[in-house]
């Protein structure tokens, strides 16, 4: 546990957040990182942290967000991550190419 002010609760979401990753498939320092970057975003939007950034507590929160996007197939994904899908599989013009453009690209 990365955090000493963390209390039990805040504990057991990092190693949950971390555990999920992890089965995913995700690096250990990659998934400690965004767990513990999670946790301290919800810390700040409860209000548990002495500072906070405009969009840890303006944005929509990371359990909502999720949420949305699950079970969603293609359509879930952000641009981000069919930009870096399409990169990988060598999809040429792919910097110009909007959302739709990068699912129509990427379902090919």
């Amino acid at each position: 546990m990365p955090q000493q002010a963390w209390n039990k609760k805040r504990e057991r979401q990092y190693d949950h957040i971390k555990d999920g990753l992890r089965d995913r498939g995700t690096s250990e320092k990659k998934a400690e990182e965004i767990a513990a970057r999670t946790v301290n975003k919800e810390r700040a939007r409860a209000g548990e942290a002495k500072q906070k950034s405009r969009t840890s507590v303006q944005d929509i929160s990371s359990g909502r967000r999720g949420g949305l996007r699950s079970h969603k197939g293609p359509a879930g994904r952000t641009k981000a991550q069919l930009y870096n899908e399409a990169k990988q599989k060598g999809i040429e013009g792919r910097s110009k190419m909007t959302k739709a453009q990068l699912e129509r690209a990427l379902s090919r």
